[in-house]
């Protein structure tokens, strides 16, 4: 998309010359006062790109997580609150789109190639490998897109199929390990230079490679038995992948935002920092986002086995609070205190009824709130519920992460969320991604003593990863210590949820596997990829139905008509308003697009698009 690439970049360097105090992102050093697609060398370029590239997959989360259940908002004719329902909407399919082709996209054929010419390998091979995870992203999202046109000079790129689409991911992944594993020459920069998400390490590079190859490989299981050179599910070369993927969390690949208070802002129309959580963006510091009653029984009482998750208390958010002496027994198995009775805990909104059609939820009785409310719509009073908004200490200057509901009154304080706060870690690339794929793998093939172990271990890992985030947040702040959202999980509570509340080898079920999984990769657009591979079986994703509001809103049943599931989101407008002869023009290559009198023009905006299966999806050959 040379067009593009020319006039977006071009802004870029030019705001490029305000850049250099935080970080050297995007110095100008050729003719600073004519700004052009040269101007930034490819080292400069990297952070930008991984910036653009991670805030796209946060964007993408957001809606992800409403439709699979995890999260809900309080207003229902308002496009979060519609996705929580599966009435889809336009909502974020250009943003995502746009961030990704616009901020990160357009930059990663020059920084190759520039790079190339510098015998600057490993930036070459972190480039191809972010191409891949985006273009993944991409594919994984809408389906068919330009790939292998996108970054050339055609202003009006042709469309790639979903299975070519596929295939250039794992082109670009065999590419990326072959630059990674080179030595680079003698006057390249060192990949440390510029690199946010791993700072330089080449190992956890190569390491990523291998875990996003089998990440890929693993979404073909509607495809059949086969070879992966074929496309098909190779159980074999996915382990043989994971063999050379993270061993431990000290392999992963984790961003951690560090809202300082002094970056620049974003040039693609959000103007925010650029060192806090995209999360923390979309969804913790706005008001109406709540956790749902699936998501808080899968933490609570996985399995049914009686035995709190320790991330329970980290992942709901919780709100200040005095406990009185006439609490309402309706809530009170679900309702949990800090042992100084100062913090309680959200239950989660059950979109299992239509518990935000209705007025039929009273407040409870005998709580204190430090005088405000939190509402549900239609449900004033009902302060069971707790938002998951925080505060930023950097950009917004507060004194800590909580929000407070009045400011200044410590008894209306909310803790937010694990996920959500604006230093809130991303895990890119974890070693709890490889363990659950392994244990799918090992599992599907009749070897549950294995499956256990790697079960077991992703567990174990993503608790690991929670912990040592809380470790530096509660070291940064005393006021920290006294909030349970906020304080490590200790020791006995960790062991005693692994020997005691996730099952043995004897009673693992595929879906103990999947849950843990969407668990671990909460805010993750596989999350979404898990449940369209296993077509949203309810006995495998557990706790988890079809929203019953979905039942009574035929709008929602326009866009996924019953007995159909959310398989793709509607293509961005930008194509559909600059290179629509393109986009008409793939129709016809899409299994389940629907023609008129043999024509496939508009496909796109069929009212039910929105459940075509992207080509892993199906088992089109």
């Amino acid at each position: 998309m040379k067009l593009i690439k020319s006039i977006i970049f071009g802004g870029f360097a030019a705001a490029a010359l305000s850049l250099a105090s935080c970080g050297d992102w995007l110095d100008v050093n050729i003719d600073p006062n004519t700004a052009s697609d040269q101007s930034a060398a490819y080292y400069q370029r990297l952070s930008h790109i991984q910036f653009y590239t991670n805030h796209a997959m946060n964007i993408g989360a957001q809606p992800v997580a409403m439709l699979c259940g995890d999260l809900t908002a309080t207003a229902r004719t308002s496009n979060q609150g519609k996705y929580a329902q599966w009435q889809m909407s336009k909502w974020r399919t250009t943003t995502v789109y746009q961030w990704w082709y616009v901020g990160a996209a357009c930059n990663l054929g020059q920084m190759i190639d520039f790079a190339l010419e510098d015998e600057a390998y490993h930036y070459a091979g972190v480039g191809y490998l972010i191409k891949a995870l985006g273009f993944a992203m991409m594919n994984d999202l809408h389906g068919e897109l330009p790939y292998s046109d996108a970054l050339g000079e055609n202003v009006t790129p042709v469309y790639d199929t979903g299975k070519e689409m596929f295939q250039h991911t794992l082109e670009d992944i065999d590419q990326a390990i072959e630059y990674l594993s080179m030595t680079q020459g003698p006057n390249a920069v060192p990949l440390s230079a510029n690199d946010i998400w791993a700072q330089g390490n080449v190992d956890k590079w190569l390491k990523f490679a291998y875990l996003l190859k089998a990440r890929q490989l693993n979404h073909l299981i509607k495809k059949g038995a086969g070879s992966a050179a074929d496309l098909k599910y190779d159980a074999n070369e996915i382990l043989a992948c994971l063999d050379k993927a993270q061993k431990s969390n000290a392999d992963n690949i984790i961003y951690n935002p560090t809202d300082s208070g002094t970056t620049p802002s974003d040039n693609l129309g959000w103007d925010e920092p650029t060192d806090w959580s995209g999360l923390y963006s979309c969804i913790g510091m706005n008001s109406g986002y709540y956790f749902t009653r699936t998501l808080f029984e899968n933490l609570t009482d996985f399995g049914g086995y009686g035995v709190e998750d320790p991330r329970a208390d980290k992942i709901l958010p919780w709100a200040r609070s005095k406990k009185g002496t006439g609490s309402d027994r309706r809530y009170e198995q679900d309702i949990k205190w800090s042992d100084n009775g100062l913090w309680r805990r959200t239950i989660g909104v059950d979109m299992n009824t239509t518990i935000r059609t209705n007025g039929n939820i009273e407040a409870p009785s005998g709580f204190e709130n430090g005088g405000y409310v939190i509402k549900i719509e239609n449900h004033e009073g009902d302060t069971v519920f707790v938002d998951q908004r925080s505060r930023s200490t950097g950009y917004e200057g507060k004194a800590n992460m909580f929000r407070y509901i009045v400011e200044g009154n410590e008894g209306a304080a909310l803790s937010g969320s694990f996920y959500t706060r604006a230093t809130s870690p991303h895990f890119i690339a974890s070693y709890a991604e490889a363990c659950f794929i392994r244990a799918e793998v090992l599992f599907n093939q009749g070897n549950t003593s294995g499956a256990f172990e790697a079960y077991k271990n992703g567990i174990k890992a993503n608790i690991d990863c929670i912990n040592d985030k809380l470790s530096e947040w509660v070291s940064q702040d005393a006021n920290y210590a006294g909030c349970p959202s906020m304080t490590p999980m200790t020791e006995a509570d960790i062991n005693n949820f692994l020997n005691n509340g996730i099952g043995t080898s004897g009673d693992l079920t595929l879906g103990k596997i999947l849950t843990q999984k969407h668990i671990a990769m909460l805010f993750t657009i596989e999350q979404w990829n898990d449940m369209r591979r296993y077509d949203y079986d309810e006995s495998l994703f557990l706790n988890w139905h079809v929203p019953a509001e979905y039942y009574i809103n035929a709008d929602a049943q326009l866009t996924i008509p019953m007995g159909k599931q959310p398989r793709r989101w509607r293509v961005s407008s930008h194509e559909y308003n600059y290179n629509t002869a393109n986009l008409n023009a793939i129709g016809e290559k899409v299994v389940g697009a629907t023609s008129t009198n043999g024509s496939f023009d508009n496909w796109w905006n069929a009212d039910d698009m929105w459940t075509i299966p992207v080509w892993w999806d199906s088992d089109q050959q």
